[in-house]
């Protein structure tokens, strides 16, 4: 039973993931079906996640949808999805091959401890847009009631938390999701309900579409993959050492190699391909969770769904305020984690230490405001770099860490 509820608990942080992703994407796609399309969705990271737990890093995970090729996605739009999903295949294929090859043990020597506590840092800073997005959500309730909604359910989650023991403790995340939907409702009685005349069991809508992509569409998600080969090595970097497991090596380079071969085949069923992320430290840290068998329940899960497009649209049900506050309550066990982290390590010594740590973190901060008329300004080619706040973040720390204070005692 206990594992039961952690691989629905795991299921419940990573379908909101999906579901924004996805409704993006589907929404912008010409003639596309945004059910139909989270519906595959749903079944290719499903199936990635299940093959990374059993073949890959074996190590507890959130996957989703990688937002960094979101941006190569809606950069290359007017493209065309076939030369798209072609791209998708391409780099899969490139980053399978920097895997297997061993070639990425040179990379992950570059990831000290207060690399990582950065990286723990950075994706607490850099989800905020998100979360206020759903906070600001337009669903039929005023944005201001649904800011004190959210303020009033933390006040209530962090004097709950304190008061639950074991298992219930451990699972609050998912009880968040339940109860607080359940509230919501009550509270706001919203009258839109979506559209739930659809099938009980369906087929997920897979049609291969690839067609032979131009070279700047390759040059641009060639390097939207370099930023996703960042984003999966500190996202399983960060979680080995938060659970404390051996042989790391191995585990990066087996996790990036299906992390590539999920990529080829969701280029080939046309879908944006997954990513380790880097919230799964939080989930950890507030749920004291950190075996990785309750995830076979989540992946077997996914793929259940995937085939249930009357399930699909009743899951995005779940208000969005909701969601938000999930999200804030990880992020903040996530800072708890990195802070501790740092602690054990000793990473702070001297101002140097502050400023290696500090300045990303600004930086990224910046990064996640910077508005639409100045990124639309930027050459396609480095936008997916200088326009992610996650990537440049990690960027800016390895080089503080091993260039501008590589005199500094490394940890």
């Amino acid at each position: 039973m206990e594992m039961f509820l952690y691989g629905i608990q795991w299921l419940a942080v990573t379908m909101p993931i999906i579901l924004i992703i996805g409704n993006v994407v589907g929404n912008i796609i010409p003639g596309t079906n945004t059910v139909f399309y989270i519906q595959s969705l749903f079944l290719m990271i499903g199936l990635a996640l299940l093959l990374q737990i059993s073949f890959g890093h074996k190590l507890p995970t959130i996957l989703g949808p990688a937002t960094v090729l979101l941006i190569a996605v809606l950069a290359t739009m007017d493209q065309g999805m076939g030369s798209i999903n072609f791209s998708f295949v391409i780099g899969g294929v490139l980053l399978s091959i920097l895997a297997f090859t061993g070639a990425i043990k040179h990379i992950q020597k570059l990831f000290t401890s207060r690399v990582i506590i950065v990286i723990l840092l950075l994706i607490a800073f850099t989800l905020t847009p998100t979360i206020l997005n759903l906070i600001l959500v337009d669903n039929g309730v005023s944005s201001s009631l649904n800011y004190v909604f959210v303020l009033a359910s933390l006040v209530i989650v962090l004097i709950v938390s304190r008061h639950l023991k074991g298992l219930w403790n451990s699972t609050l995340p998912l009880w968040i999701m339940l109860f607080g939907s359940a509230v919501y409702y009550l509270i706001f009685n919203p009258t839109n309900f979506g559209n739930l005349n659809l099938s009980l069991i369906a087929v997920p809508n897979i049609h291969p579409n690839l067609a032979v992509p131009d070279i700047g569409i390759i040059l641009a998600f060639i390097i939207c993959f370099l930023a996703l080969t960042i984003n999966d090595i500190g996202s399983i970097q960060s979680i080995g050492s938060i659970v404390n497991l051996s042989e790391m090596e191995k585990r990066i380079k087996n996790g990036l190699g299906v992390t590539g071969i999920m990529n080829v085949f969701s280029g080939i069923i046309g879908v944006i391909g997954p990513v380790n992320y880097s919230m799964t430290p939080g989930v950890i840290a507030a749920t004291s969770c950190s075996s990785r068998y309750p995830l076979y329940i989540t992946g077997t899960a996914l793929i259940l769904i995937a085939f249930s497009p009357f399930l699909v649209a009743a899951i995005s049900l779940i208000p969005s305020p909701i969601i938000s506050v999930v999200l804030i309550y990880i992020m903040t066990a996530q800072i708890g984690a990195a802070i501790l982290l740092a602690k054990e390590n000793n990473s702070f010594i001297d101002m140097d230490d502050g400023i290696i740590v500090g300045l990303p973190i600004i930086l990224a901060t910046i990064i996640t405001f910077l508005p639409d008329t100045l990124t639309s300004q930027l050459p396609l080619l480095v936008r997916p770099l200088l326009c992610n706040a996650f990537v440049m973040g990690v960027i800016f720390v390895l080089l503080l860490e091993h260039f501008v204070f590589k005199n500094q005692n490394n940890n």
